[in-house]
């Protein structure tokens, strides 16, 4: 059965990687999965058809055959159980790669999203009232996970949906200046960004963005 994700018709980043389809293109490509893409503008994600599998009208979402997923994180647990590649076969390994998915998720995500949303949607005086404290908490979580992580390649062993899952939140941060400060995440990032899956990923999803037509 073909696998069919969802993605912006138009990107809001502009083709770099930041949007959540990202995640799901990346882990298909690393465990060797065909998939085709669906293009949604955002008016067509708030109507009908497209809330009838995503209620919270986003991308991305999954279907195979009558299976319908929505939630980035959940899409790529799904992709990681079904097929070789993205969790370890020790029972033990396995649950610690899935506790990090929800560490990336739960934990390091949100106020790196915070930090987004204050920029965006927040008036100037609120934003650089409020850019402090969010920073403050965003670096408590980046010294945690540096302190984790120490010199190893990945955060637990090999490769897992847990680094896949943590590379795309911190590429959140490029441009802030904050991950710089945390050189072993900095080269985490980058190890995640050289994975020949992330680069067709990347170049897939930067490819809708470079064909679609000016707003």
């Amino acid at each position: 059965m073909t696998i069919t994700i969802t993605a912006f018709e138009r990107s809001p980043d502009g083709g770099q990687g930041m949007a959540r389809d990202m995640r799901v293109r990346w882990a298909l490509e690393e465990v060797g999965q065909p998939y085709g893409v669906r293009l949604l503008s955002f008016k067509a994600m708030k109507e009908p058809a497209h809330l009838a599998l995503h209620p919270f009208g986003q991308i991305p979402t999954y279907q195979e055959g009558d299976l319908a997923l929505f939630e980035s994180g959940a899409i790529v647990f799904h992709i990681a159980e079904r097929h070789a590649g993205l969790l370890p076969d020790d029972p033990n390994a396995r649950s610690r790669a899935i506790t990090w998915m929800f560490a990336a998720l739960n934990t390091v995500e949100p106020p790196i999203v915070d930090r987004e949303v204050a920029e965006f949607l927040e008036d100037e005086t609120w934003y650089e009232q409020r850019l402090p404290f969010i920073d403050e908490r965003i670096r408590k979580r980046l010294g945690e996970l540096s302190g984790r992580l120490g010199n190893a390649d990945w955060l637990d062993g090999a490769f897992s949906a847990g680094d896949l899952l943590m590379v795309t939140v911190l590429r959140r941060l490029e441009g802030s200046g904050i991950l710089e400060e945390y050189p072993n995440l900095s080269a985490y990032v980058a190890r995640g960004k050289a994975r020949p899956a992330y680069k067709r990923a990347f170049v897939a999803q930067l490819a809708v963005f470079t064909a679609a037509p000016t707003a």
